[in-house]
């Protein structure tokens, strides 16, 4: 198996974690009450959407011979669209749709140490 195989299908893993890990804590949340269970998906959302919005633009700069300096700047640019896509999409959820904080934040905290933790995880277990 070529490497940029290898790391396409391990960021999809990742990426297939932390979507599971939202889902479940907006449905659990969604038992206390519906509109903290939508708060908590908004949260993960916000996590989760920056970070395939990312993949993508890694994906799509990695392809061909990379130019030195290239690739670090495209690196730079890809978090920069994402941390300002996260602030966004926070201001969206809270501002304009009145998500309640704390499952919010929970979630969004829960994708970003399943981030975190995920990558660890994979490689002690292969």
């Amino acid at each position: 198996m070529s490497v940029s195989l290898y790391r396409v299908k391990f960021a999809r893993t990742v990426l297939l974690l932390q979507l599971v890990t939202f889902v479940v804590i907006g449905a659990l949340f969604a038992l206390k009450e519906l509109s903290w269970g939508l708060s908590a998906l908004a949260g993960g959302m916000a996590a989760w959407l920056p970070n395939v919005l990312f993949m993508i633009f890694a994906w799509r700069h990695q392809a061909g011979d990379p130019v030195k300096g290239r690739m670090a700047w495209s690196f730079a640019l890809g978090e920069v669209l994402k941390v300002l896509s996260t602030i966004l999409l926070l201001i969206v959820a809270l501002a304009v749709f009145g998500a309640v904080f704390m499952p919010l934040g929970l979630a969004w905290l829960s994708v970003v140490i399943v981030q975190i933790v995920a990558p660890a995880v994979i490689n002690n277990k292969g």
